[in-house]
């Protein structure tokens, strides 16, 4: 009997071409065998010339140790996790990793049919774009029992440089929506802000090489999320004392910020409301 972690992964898009193409790359370092399904022909033969084999189905992945779903929607999640576990036979009980993004209660609704079927499942979203697929950088946010996290964990990490076991089944999911709320929402205020610059007579191109530069120094909107707890601050408190920096200068600078915008006739509604809600977001109550 072999002693390689068979490996499935389903769904070779922008994403999961270079996550299961990081797991070819690594199938000898790491004693993988690799194989793949996707509808579309050319990435898998892209991947079955880097070294992995072909499934001509969802059903030729059953006896894979560990099968990862990266796919478009929720309903080819479902899809996809029905075909497999219809066709388990007898001694075959993988291990299941679900990395498309979904709705919150997919995860457990899924999980309860894997368990029926002898199976494990977890809820494993990814974070980083398709540049980190590529590079194997990614963050994946596992939701699942310990068992099942141990299970996934080798490969995960094969694809990514942070794997957090977000929680029970389920976690994984709703940490990925909390993280992309604030990323796009921060595409939003980026709107705002180019059509300020613009309207200012500013080169857009040039304040979004300095918005990337000083992200890169200073965490960007990640680097105020270290507390522990979203309650009020207590006055005289750490994070009280070391917000209240931030508190004055964004209320200063907010404060500018729509006044140009007022200047040149830009609407600012997200500035507005940073205005009105930052500081208490923060924690302070007064």
């Amino acid at each position: 009997m072999s002693d390689l972690t068979r490996v499935g992964f389903v769904g070779l898009g922008d994403i999961g071409k270079p996550m299961a193409l990081r797991l070819v790359e690594r199938q000898e370092e790491l004693g993988l065998e690799v194989v793949v399904f996707d509808l579309a022909p050319q990435p898998v033969e892209e991947l079955v010339a880097a070294g992995a084999k072909a499934a001509t189905s969802v059903a030729g992945l059953t006896s894979c140790d560990v099968v990862s779903i990266q796919v478009n929607t929720d309903g080819q999640v479902r899809s996809v996790v029905g075909d497999l576990l219809a066709a388990l036979g007898e001694g075959e009980h993988p291990a299941i990793a679900i990395h498309s993004t979904v709705a919150p209660e997919t995860p457990a609704e899924l999980e309860v049919d894997a368990s029926a079927h002898g199976a494990s499942l977890v809820d494993a979203p990814v974070s980083g774009g398709a540049m980190g697929a590529a590079a194997g950088t990614l963050a994946i946010m596992v939701g699942g029992t310990d068992e099942a996290f141990d299970r996934v964990r080798p490969v995960m990490a094969a694809m990514a440089t942070k794997v957090v076991h977000a929680g029970p089944i389920g976690a994984g999911t709703r940490f990925k929506l909390a993280r992309n709320l604030m990323h796009y929402t921060a595409y939003a205020a980026a709107t705002e802000a180019q059509r300020l610059a613009e309207a200012a007579g500013l080169d857009i191109v040039a304040l979004g090489d300095v918005v990337r530069h000083t992200d890169a120094i200073t965490g960007g909107p990640g680097a105020i999320m270290h507390r522990d707890s979203t309650e009020p601050l207590e006055p005289g408190s750490f994070w009280y004392k070391a917000f209240e920096h931030l508190r004055q200068l964004s209320g200063k600078d907010l404060t500018q910020a729509i006044a140009l915008a007022e200047e040149v006739g830009v609407d600012v509604p997200l500035a507005r409301l940073a205005l009105e809600r930052l500081a208490p977001g923060l924690g302070y109550r007064d």
